[in-house]
C-alpha cells in the first residue's frame, strides 16, 4: 500500500517566498521586508504573485517526501522530473528474500489475471533465490582461493550475487524513495502527473502529495493541479473531456 509523508520542508515557507519575491520590487533589503510583513500581508502578496506568473521565487523553498509501497514503474517515471533530488532503496545492496509487489487495480479485480500475475511474481522470486545461491557459491570459492577469509568471502559473494540476480525482478517490485522538490518543480509535477492522462499510480502519488502540501502552504498551491485547474486543458485532442469534474475535485482537495 502506498504511503506518502512530508518529512521536512522550508520553515515559514510562505513568508520566505513572499520576502524573496517582494525584494524584486523593493528598495530595501530582505531583513527589513521580513520584519515589516506579517502572515496576513504575506498571504495577500502571495495571492497577487501567483496571478503574475512570477514563479522563480518559488524555487527558494522545498518539500521532502518519504514514499513507500510504490512500484518501480512509478519511480522510473518520477525520476524523469529532473529538478529534484532522489534517494531510492537499492536492489544492489539490499537482498530481497521476499520482495513485495504492486498489483494494478485492473489485474486485482480480475481473478484470472491476478492468478497469472501472482504466479509470475512467485516465479521471479524463486529465480532470484536460485541465481543468488548459485552465484554466491561460485564467488565464495573464488574469493577464498584468493586468500580471503570465509566470513569476508561470504559477505562479498552475497553482495556480488544479488547485484546480478536482481535483473530478474519485475517493474511491479515495491520500492522506497525519498524525494525533494522545490515549489516551482512541484507545480510542474502536479500539472503533468495529477492529470487524468497520467498513469494511475503516479497520479495517485501526485494527488496525495498535493493534498499534503496544500495543508501547509494553501495560498501557494491553491490553483495547483492539472492544467485545467487554472485554465484550459493543455492536452488538446487527447483531453479526458472531464475538465469541469477534475477542476472541482482539485479545488476542494
Amino acid at each position: 500500500m502506498m504511503n506518502v509523508a512530508i518529512i521536512a520542508h522550508t520553515p515559514d515557507i510562505e513568508k520566505v517566498i513572499a520576502s524573496a519575491a517582494k525584494l524584486c520590487y523593493s528598495q530595501v533589503g530582505v531583513e527589513e521586508i521580513s520584519q515589516a510583513m506579517d502572515a496576513e500581508q504575506a498571504n495577500v502578496f502571495l495571492e497577487k504573485l501567483m496571478t503574475f506568473g512570477h514563479y522563480s521565487p518559488l524555487e527558494h523553498a522545498s518539500f521532502t517526501f518519504a514514499v513507500e509501497g510504490v512500484s518501480r514503474v512509478l519511480t522510473h517515471q518520477l525520476v524523469r522530473h529532473r529538478i529534484a533530488s532522489y534517494s531510492q532503496q537499492s536492489q544492489r545492496y539490499v537482498k530481497l528474500d521476499q520482495f513485495e509487489y504492486v498489483i494494478p487495480p485492473a489485474i486485482e479485480k480480475n481473478e484470472t489475471a491476478k492468478a497469472i500475475f501472482v504466479k509470475a511474481m512467485q516465479s521471479d522470486q524463486e529465480t532470484y533465490n536460485q541465481l543468488t545461491e548459485v552465484l554466491e557459491a561460485t564467488f565464495v570459492e573464488e574469493y577464498k582461493s584468493s586468500g580471503m577469509s570465509e566470513k569476508k568471502a561470504k559477505a562479498a559473494a552475497e553482495k556480488r550475487a544479488i547485484e546480478d540476480a536482481r535483473f530478474v525482478f519485475p517493474n511491479a517490485c515495491e520500492t522506497k524513495i525519498v524525494l525533494t522538490m522545490n515549489l516551482r518543480s512541484l507545480h510542474n509535477f502536479f500539472e503533468h502527473r495529477c492529470c487524468e492522462r497520467a498513469q494511475w499510480e503516479i497520479r495517485e502519488l501526485a494527488t496525495e502529495m498535493l493534498r499534503q502540501v496544500k495543508a501547509i502552504a494553501p495560498t501557494l498551491f491553491e490553483k495547483s493541479g492539472p492544467s485545467c485547474v487554472k485554465g484550459a486543458c493543455k492536452e488538446g485532442k487527447m483531453t479526458c473531456g472531464n475538465a469541469v469534474k477534475v477542476r472541482a475535485f482539485f479545488e476542494s482537495l
